[in-house]
């Protein structure tokens, strides 16, 4: 009786995040077709982020011990919302900000994996690490080169790619669990 409850269970998580993965795939597919907008829209949410942990610091300020504390932690509160509040009314200041944050992330990802390749190298198929790093330096060095312009593609595409890869794994992996799970009821009838 358990066996069948718990079989129902996996069924209906599998279920659940095939659909959700299915919605992973949509989601990138728009953000690959429209990269401007996607790059809007997920900057909007860090900026709001950013106001969000400004009205947390400013809550936990009172709850400082000390006048010099509450007035350090009020201040560090009031600028998070100022520069999140700054970054909501400024759009493409916060994509072209964003996007070169992402270029330096890139550019230094890319340079620490292949260091890691040489520290690497003798370990069999080491070479997908360099290869990960020439390419990762690549990509960064072509959006700062290409910056601010490339504000208008990067940052939408590649959380577009992100979704879609993210959104095919879980689909998979949840297909992967109810075949799993199917041979495991198989033998027990």
């Amino acid at each position: 009786m358990a066996e069948g409850g718990s079989s129902e269970i996996v069924r209906q998580a599998s279920k659940w995040s095939i659909v959700w993965g299915v919605v992973l795939v949509v989601i990138g597919i728009l953000a690959i077709a429209a990269p401007f907008l996607a790059a809007i829209a997920i900057t909007a949410v860090v900026a709001w982020l950013i106001v969000f942990a400004g009205i947390i610091h400013l809550t936990l300020a009172f709850q400082a011990h000390g006048a010099g504390s509450v007035i350090w932690k009020v201040l560090i509160g009031l600028v998070y919302i100022c520069f999140g509040g700054y970054l909501i009314w400024h759009p493409l200041l916060r994509v072209a900000a964003l996007t070169l944050v992402l270029a330096s992330l890139f550019l230094i990802e890319g340079i620490l994996d292949i260091i890691l390749y040489f520290k690497l190298r003798a370990v069999r198929g080491s070479v997908w690490e360099l290869f990960n790093g020439i390419i990762t330096v690549l990509l960064g060095f072509l959006i700062y080169l290409h910056w601010p312009s490339s504000s208008v593609w990067a940052l939408g595409t590649l959380v577009g790619v992100s979704m879609i890869m993210s959104g095919l794994t879980r689909v998979m992996l949840s297909l992967a669990v109810r075949k799993i799970q199917s041979g495991v009821e198989a033998p027990a009838k």
